[in-house]
């Protein structure tokens, strides 16, 4: 049943319209036909015109024309109803299209800044959803029909959609837990700022719906400051995205750059364009980084490095104000996690770090376990170390070990490993604070926290206050571990004692084991026994050690070492870098190696001294610091053992065959004196060497060190301190020049050799005595090598290494004399 009545109403259609309902259904119908069949930007002005011809009706509709309203109103633009207050006056026409198309752009514009679609203003032409980077944002276009000046004031707020749909999506992104506390700090800051953001569009949409004089220049006017804010947001998210996807910057600036329309058609003819390839070329770039193709580190931009690139761009942009309120209040709250784990570790020891974005890193394989069976330093050298592989002043090497490769855009390393600017003079500082009381933890005393800053105290790197609570919590752990050190540990007797027992201080009982163990010494180390002569140390220290002499002999172990010293120091002080030098160098080692297992090293020559030390001294005493003593109490028994040879002559020369007249035989009595001469400047000269080594090197350096240790303040001090004594020791005992060591070795050498002949002499002059056979002659290699040790000295003296000028002293009186 038709429900309209043409009778009643025609009257009041045709004083309105002035067309008659099958001529309004016909035109209706027509336009309706035509825009089915165009694109929708070319019949913007049709839809505005039909819009305002249908205003005009009111209320007074028909069922034909249903449907066409439907479609206009509905779909096309849902809320043309506001169009209809505004079509009563008579207005000219272009002025009618033009803020009757005002509220559709408005109604487009608040879709499009939350990153929806709208009518009249479309996503890019090129945009895809499945290919396109959404870190990169939305692109969106404005149809080209649109007026100039209208167009114009559209596309100042149309960066707005794309900057919040990619700020957006790095939300999203980088809130995985794989980014890190940093990153998820980062992003909850920013995310606050959308709210803001989306407060805003509230309260525009909010005008819009109830305010007839809302316009775009109202709509840009609110705007206008958010868009330079979010476009902030928006560079700083693509530099974070772009380093650690180098691949993706190029990516973005081939697509934002407008290829020519001729270009892109011959491309796309040959199977070269489209946004297929660029997903299949961003797929292989993304193999290629993943499997750590150049300029690829394969860790995620994270920690310390989020907050160097905002530190960075706070820096860079300072002369903008509002970049600098915004980077900063970024800064302040993603490095708020940053900070915490900080405050953890200097005043705790504690490292809790998930996700390896601190600058301290863990080497979890070394704990005290390892210490136990082989006390080493490389708790204190490896446990804890920063992971840009730098090193404190004065510390002996440089950790390579597990340091990323640096970003190939930028130059920075990656994640954790890079230190954030503010923190670059404080790591070491931050390192060494937590490394002193994890060391205290491991001894099993737990460090309460300093109460000066409360844990709920917020303190950010900007703050002074965190700067003075790090050297603060510097300060008390260097304070609590020399106090560790120094009064529980006794660590001033345990250097003592090493003097005593290295260094020959009270050598009694030394002169006591070498009688005690002659005849296990003269055996190859190889035969003779250890436990055997560690029994005879015991007891020469037992008998001859009482009092603080006493203190710690129960750590002294008797060991033999597996080199002979003199080749184990010209080994080490003649170790070059150059590849020709180490080939060259090979047949003659090779030589020297079948030389050394031809001929068995003796036990007097291998044998040494250990010393067993506990955490945490071992820090201190560490294997470095035992071979050093090792080196400097091998030399020194090396010339304890020649004078005790060259003595031990000297009372066998007292003897009836050198001492009876052969008034008959002045040759064999100047052999005699000649023999007698030579035994007695050798032994001068061994003296002179063991009193110089003793009394113008060790006695001073120990006296100094002595003095330091009543100052230090700090542990690396201390390590730093014992390390220097240890070296300076070697160098002036001639044992780091090769050309000394090598004049100084052979001349020692000859002389025990000559120590060792002193049966043989005393056989030959009884011989001679009894058979009165012909004399022999002295080697004059000896007063030759005696005259080039003495000028290497003294050239050494007088250009490299000034202490050895009272040795100089030493050798001429024995020379003269």
């Amino acid at each position: 049943m038709d429900p309209y009545t043409p009778r009643t109403r025609t009257g009041a259609r045709k004083k309105n319209i002035g067309l008659s309902q099958k001529e309004y259904t016909k035109i209706t119908g027509t336009i309706a036909s035509v825009r089915r069949h165009r694109h929708p930007q070319d019949n913007i002005e049709d839809d505005i015109d039909t819009r305002n011809h249908i205003s005009r009706e009111g209320n007074s509709k028909s069922h034909n024309d249903s449907s066409f309203i439907a479609e206009t109103s509905f779909v096309r633009a849902p809320l043309n109803s506001r169009v209809v207050s505004t079509s009563n006056a008579p207005k000219a026409k272009g002025k009618t299209k033009q803020e009757s198309l005002d509220p559709l752009i408005l109604e487009d514009l608040l879709f499009v800044l939350t990153g929806i679609e709208g009518t009249y203003i479309t996503f890019h032409p090129e945009y895809s959803p499945e290919d396109d980077d959404p870190l990169q944002g939305i692109r969106f276009v404005v149809s080209p029909s649109l007026d100039s000046s209208l167009s114009d004031l559209v596309e100042r707020i149309l960066p707005l959609g794309m900057y919040y749909t990619a700020i957006f999506a790095f939300i999203e992104h980088r809130s995985h837990l794989d980014y890190g506390l940093v990153n998820h700090a980062l992003c909850a800051a920013i995310r606050e700022m959308l709210r803001d953001y989306q407060t805003l569009l509230s309260q525009l949409e909010h005008a819009f719906n109830t305010s007839p004089s809302f316009s775009l220049q109202k709509l840009w006017f609110y705007v206008h400051p958010t868009v330079h804010t979010l476009s902030l947001i928006y560079q700083l998210i693509l530099e974070l995205a772009t380093a650690d996807d180098p691949g993706a910057e190029l990516s973005s600036s081939s697509s934002s750059s407008d290829e020519d329309a001729e270009e892109a058609a011959r491309n796309e003819a040959l199977g070269l364009g489209g946004a297929s390839l660029k997903a299949v070329l961003s797929e292989i770039n993304k193999v290629d980084m993943a499997g750590g193709m150049p300029g690829s580190s394969g860790i995620a931009v994270k920690g310390g490095e989020v907050l160097t690139i905002l530190y960075e761009r706070m820096q860079n942009m300072s002369g903008d104000p509002t970049a600098g309120a915004i980077y900063g209040k970024l800064l302040k709250k993603a490095g708020k996690p940053y900070v915490e784990m900080l405050r953890d570790w200097v005043a705790s020891g504690r490292l809790m770090d998930p996700y390896e974005e601190l600058l301290v890193k863990e080497s979890k394989f070394i704990n005290r376990g390892i210490l136990e069976v082989d006390y080493t330093d490389e708790y204190w050298e490896r446990r804890y170390t920063l992971r840009d592989g730098s090193i404190s002043p004065g510390s002996s090497k440089r950790h390579q070990a597990g340091i990323p490769p640096p970003r190939s855009v930028g130059g920075r390393l990656p994640g954790g490993a890079c230190v954030p600017p503010l923190l670059e003079s404080w790591k070491h500082k931050i390192l060494l604070a937590g490394k002193y009381l994890n060391v205290i933890r491991e001894c099993g005393i737990e460090m309460p926290r300093d109460q000066t800053y409360a844990d709920d105290e917020e303190l950010s790197m900007d703050d002074e206050r965190f700067y003075k609570f790090i050297e603060d919590a510097y300060s008390h752990a260097n304070r609590t571990l020399l106090q560790l050190l120094l009064k529980d540990q006794q660590l001033i007797p345990r250097l003592r004692s090493l003097k005593r027992y290295f260094f020959l201080s009270q050598s009694s009982f030394l002169t006591h084991l070498l009688d005690l163990s002659a005849t296990e010494l003269r055996k190859s180390s190889k035969s003779a026994s250890v436990v055997k002569l560690q029994s005879l140390l015991d007891l020469a220290l037992t008998t001859d050690a009482v009092g603080e002499d006493a203190l710690f002999r129960e750590d002294v172990r008797v060991t033999m070492a597996e080199s002979g010293l003199y080749d184990f120091l010209l080994k080490v002080v003649t170790v070059s870098g150059v590849v020709k030098a180490e080939e060259g160098g090979e047949e003659e080692a090779r030589k020297e190696k079948e030389k050394e297992e031809k001929k068995p090293m003796q036990a007097i020559d291998a044998l040494t001294f250990d010393y067993n030390v506990k955490f945490p001294l071992s820090l201190v005493i560490s294997r470095k610091t035992i071979l050093r003593y090792q080196l400097l109490f091998r030399f020194l028994l090396h010339l304890k053992h020649v004078e005790q040879a060259l003595s031990s002559m000297w009372v066998e020369q007292k003897t009836t065959p050198w001492r009876c007249s052969v008034p008959t035989h002045p040759e064999f009595v100047g052999w005699r004196l000649r023999v007698c001469l030579l035994r007695a400047r050798m032994l001068a000269f061994v003296q002179q060497i063991l009193a110089f080594v003793t009394f113008e090197v060790l006695e001073p350096n120990w006296h100094a060190l002595e003095a330091k240790l009543e100052k230090v303040v700090t542990v690396d001090q201390l390590l730093r301190d014992h390390v220097d004594f240890l070296d300076t020791c070697l160098k002036e005992s001639m044992l780091t020049s090769s050309k000394l060591l090598k004049a100084c070795s052979k001349l020692i050498v000859v002389c025990q050799t000559f120590a060792f002949y002193s049966s043989s002499f005393t056989k030959s002059a009884n011989q001679a005595i009894a058979a009165a056979a012909e004399n022999p002659t002295a080697d004059p290699s000896k007063a030759k090598r005696w005259d080039v040790h003495l000028d290497c000295v003294q050239f050494y003296a007088s250009s490299d290494n000034v202490s050895l000028l009272p040795l100089v002293v030493r050798l001429n009186s024995v020379k003269s004399a």
